[in-house]
């Protein structure tokens, strides 16, 4: 799956001859809403402004194509993207044309009015068709992460950790920044020798090793991704530790037993709004009375979490089929309506999440060469361009966040924290 079907699933809306003059008009009238930043268009050679000219934040586009108009304005901000993804229009720095437009939201939101609400219906069944039931996520899953492991090893760093590092000194690397979650992650939850830990959403294996090999601890860890599995699993062997690492591809809705600590990182995206009850309720089934569990979480913001919960985005669409972002507030909510843990600790770290994805992106340009040797091909690159660029923009103006939540069951350790983390 690597690029007819990406194509095939754009909408050839921008062929539509409708547009030009009125529909660009459109477009046009809403961007002189913009009202923090600068968003500057140059289109057949006329430069045009929108927003404050004092801006710091400059964001520039340049328009190749005039069939764009028409895509903006029949589907919103998936239109753009999508005429991104066609080669449409295009950027010197995407990520400052994404903060500008996120950080004026009340336009981004106007944008998704008009004709756009056209095609929110059938965008809505497609995404519902999308819902996590275990047969869809498994579809879900395979979807994103079965798309090549070669094609992630291209811009991951060597810990193959695919969800947000911390940078804990400027001059830290990536790989570093990775190690530093792992070991923070591993701290708050005081893994011990002789503690059974549960990971819901392998990856490619590198908190599962770190845990067992740093700490000792015995480790069983699930994915629902046949390429993970496979090379987790070598990982595994070629170091060892089959004796301490249980690989499991199962449903975490199908996972029995009783752990001391359990962990968590970047899958409950996955989950789905209607499963976050099933998710939390199993969570604190299978943790011991005295059990741990660490939950590292994209967020959206909860003043935005009902109006995210009912509309689907450019992510949702092309990237993470069956993604949904929970609010900090709606989490625990449903932990203390549907669970006996509770909130024992949290850390939000957007910033360096966007750190992290600019690092993935220097990293996935530089390996356009070998990219396309893999069979990845000009369509597939703007899409994942647009897709890091997207996200970068985002947690830059904190539209969405990274959250660890330390949850704990009743009877689990006293002392706090921060007592024994360097925070």
């Amino acid at each position: 799956m690597k690029s007819p079907s990406l194509v095939s699933k754009i909408s050839r809306l921008s062929t539509f001859t409708l547009t030009s003059g009125l529909l660009r008009a459109g477009v046009m009238r809403q961007l002189s809403q913009l009202h923090k930043g600068l968003l500057v268009i140059f289109e057949n050679g006329v430069r045009q402004t929108f927003g404050d000219n004092t801006s710091t934040l400059v964001g520039e586009v340049q328009i190749h194509d005039p069939s764009v108009w028409g895509m903006i304005a029949s589907k919103g901000s998936i239109g753009a993207g999508e005429a991104f993804i066609h080669g449409y229009w295009s950027s010197p720095d995407l990520t400052r044309v994404i903060r500008v437009l996120v950080s004026n939201m009340d336009v981004l939101d106007a944008m998704e009015g008009g004709l756009a609400r056209l095609g929110r219906p059938f965008i809505g069944a497609l995404h519902w068709v999308n819902r996590n039931t275990r047969k869809g996520s498994q579809k879900n899953i395979a979807a994103h992460y079965d798309l090549g492991n070669e094609m992630f090893e291209q811009f991951l760093d060597p810990t193959m950790m695919y969800s947000a590092a911390q940078f804990l000194s400027p001059d830290d690397t990536l790989e570093q920044a990775q190690l530093n979650k792992l070991q923070r992650i591993c701290q708050k939850l005081d893994l011990k020798p002789q503690d059974h830990l549960l990971e819901i959403g392998t990856g490619w294996g590198s908190m599962a090793i770190y845990a067992a090999k740093h700490y000792g601890c015995k480790v069983t860890t699930t994915t629902l991704s046949k390429e993970q599995f496979d090379y987790t699993q070598a990982r595994i062997v070629a170091l060892g530790l089959q004796h301490r690492v249980t690989l499991l591809l199962e449903d975490y809705r199908d996972l029995t037993g009783q752990y001391d600590k359990l962990v968590s990182i970047e899958m409950i995206e996955a989950v789905g709004h209607r499963f976050l009850p099933v998710y939390f309720k199993q969570c604190s089934r299978l943790l011991k009375s005295n059990g741990l569990m660490l939950l590292q979480a994209i967020t959206i913001r909860d003043q935005r979490y009902e109006q995210a919960k009912n509309s689907v985005d450019f992510i949702q669409r092309y990237i993470f089929p069956g993604g949904a972002l929970p609010s900090v507030q709606k989490m625990l909510e449903i932990v203390t309506r549907e669970t006996d843990m509770n909130l024992m600790h949290m850390e939000d770290f957007g910033l360096h999440y966007a750190k992290t994805l600019r690092l993935w992106h220097e990293n996935f340009r530089h390996a356009h060469g070998r990219l396309t040797e893999l069979g990845y091909d000009e369509y597939f690159l703007r899409l994942w361009e647009f897709y890091l660029c997207y996200c970068e923009g985002g947690f830059l103006e904190r539209s969405i966040g990274t959250a660890q939540l330390l949850l704990a069951k009743p009877a689990a350790m006293p002392q706090p924290v921060l007592g024994r983390l360097n925070a």
